[in-house]
């Protein structure tokens, strides 16, 4: 794909909807060069509302799907858009599971208008099944109690402070956002279950003994929805060390009302047990928690009262950094 972008946010529901194309205008901002919406859009990335005609003529290349939607359904309300962009002149890439290019009318723009269109959660590589093997290398892998919580960014802090202090670390995307950050991964949840772990293991190969894969995470083991990539993940991730992703204010599993949160205390038992069937030895580092919902004034008291129930280091990775986690390495 080729930079800069518009991002493309359609009629996002809330900002969690459009956490793909926040993702990307936080950590890439030097190549996003403006946002679209729908109407009744009910997210904004605080950059530039920009038609895909006025992008075009400003430098941008291409035009991402940056909304995250149950299903990963490309809606027939954005069809018009998207052809718009690529009339425009624009490439178009989708993290969504429904392709771009299995929509005729889209499909058909591209072919008239000599462009690309990018379906990056769809692997191209083949994969074998998980083996389990114990590899070189250091692995840490970000997990939660939900979905959509900072798994990504927790995992992008901590490779950016890993960096920062001289160690080696590499960011592995697992999904459609961070692959549009880091330019590579694998959107995880497209792989066919029986490959699951065998496609984290191909994604973080054998390594120098020092160096660090910092995965990125998905779902959740108490998510009935997606607990199945969650322990994929898990087994082959390899991992050394877990940091625990939670967001303090939810009443409920994301999407799922009838389903509350797990305690946090048993999350964090789940998931080790779970990761010690490939790494015995695996350690809970510490908890990654978004306290943006909370006022000021409670954010403290609250993680000073997590962190001594927990005994861990509890850091929110906007606000304080990920430092005390890396400190807490193997």
């Amino acid at each position: 794909m080729q930079s800069p972008y518009l991002l493309f946010i359609g009629d996002a529901r809330d900002q969690l909807a459009a956490k793909t194309a926040q993702g990307v205008a936080d950590w890439r901002p030097q190549q996003c060069l403006g946002q679209l919406k729908l109407p009744g859009c009910q997210a904004d990335l605080g950059i530039n509302e920009l038609s895909p005609a006025a992008a075009a003529a400003a430098g941008a290349r291409t035009m991402l799907v940056g909304v995250a939607n149950a299903g990963g359904v490309l809606s027939p309300a954005w069809t018009e858009t998207i052809r718009a962009a690529i009339e425009s002149g624009l490439d178009v890439a989708s993290g969504l599971h429904m392709k771009l290019a299995d929509v005729p009318e889209l499909a058909a723009a591209a072919a008239d208008c000599g462009r690309q269109l990018y379906d990056v959660r769809h692997p191209t590589q083949e994969f074998s099944v998980g083996t389990g093997r114990p590899r070189p290398g250091k692995r840490l892998l970000t997990v939660g109690t939900d979905c959509s919580q900072g798994k990504m960014y927790a995992a992008l802090a901590t490779e950016r402070e890993m960096q920062k202090r001289g160690l080696a670390a590499d960011f592995r995307a697992t999904g459609q956002s961070g692959i549009f950050i880091a330019g590579h991964g694998v959107s995880i949840d497209a792989v066919v279950s029986d490959f699951v772990s065998g496609a984290v293991e191909w994604l973080c190969p054998d390594a120098q003994p020092e160096h660090w894969d910092v995965v990125e995470g998905q779902g959740s083991l108490f998510h009935p929805s997606y607990a199945g990539v969650s322990l994929g993940l898990l087994h082959g991730a390899q991992p050394d060390a877990l940091v625990m992703c939670h967001e303090p204010t939810r009443r409920h599993m994301r999407g799922l009302p009838d389903w509350p949160l797990p305690d946090i205390a048993e999350c964090c038992a789940a998931n080790l047990a779970a990761a010690r069937l490939t790494n015995p030895l695996v350690r809970m580092l510490g908890l990654a928690v978004n306290t943006s919902a909370l006022a000021e004034a409670e954010t403290g008291p609250y993680l000073e009262a997590l962190e001594a129930d927990l005994g861990v280091a509890c850091v929110d990775p906007l606000k304080h950094g990920v430092g005390r986690l890396v400190e807490a390495l193997p």
